[in-house]
């Protein structure tokens, strides 16, 4: 197995995380915040918007099953990249869309596929594309969060209907 990082920021990093669980080839998931100046960012601080850092996720993929390019499509088609600062009721810059590249290879083909997806979306796609500099693990409880916790009122609200919109298109 040959297995890839990226690191995505789309909003709530509960959402992202469960969708790409669902996505064959993505071995791992780990929530975390990226993108700030606080070392060792806590959930309390990144919230409350002080800290710069973006709800993401380290998504984990061999590269034999699933593309950086497909890994990439799905992130665009799993929240609304043409929203600054915001998901749905999410707001703020923690909640921004936004990838993390480790190299100049991620970053051409980051560059690649958001101009490719542009077409599919009237607004401008304002995702930032940033280096990476580090990936800081979110605590334990919000590892695999959904799975833990379907029935919370976030999860039944937010989560459920994403993930039952990308079940039955994987039907398809």
């Amino acid at each position: 197995m040959s297995t890839q990082n990226i690191v995505l920021g789309g909003g709530c990093f509960w959402c992202l995380d469960a969708q790409y669980r669902k996505i064959d080839g993505v071995t791992d998931v780990i929530s975390g915040y990226a993108g700030g100046k606080t070392l060792n960012p806590r959930y309390e601080n990144v919230c409350g918007g002080t800290t710069g850092h973006a709800e993401v996720v380290q998504i984990i993929y061999d590269k034999s099953i699933i593309t950086l390019e497909n890994i990439l499509e799905l992130f665009f088609e799993f929240h609304d990249p043409t929203t600054l600062n915001r998901q749905g009721a999410d707001v703020g810059t923690q909640y921004r869309s936004v990838i993390f590249y480790e190299d100049t290879d991620q970053k051409e083909v980051i560059e690649k596929v958001s101009k490719t997806v542009q077409e599919n979306f009237r607004e401008k796609i304002v995702t930032e594309i940033q280096p990476l500099t580090h990936f800081y693990p979110a605590e334990e409880y919000h590892q695999n969060y959904y799975f833990k916790n379907p029935n919370q009122p976030y999860c039944l609200a937010v989560i459920s209907p994403k993930l039952e919109k990308l079940l039955k298109k994987k039907k398809q």
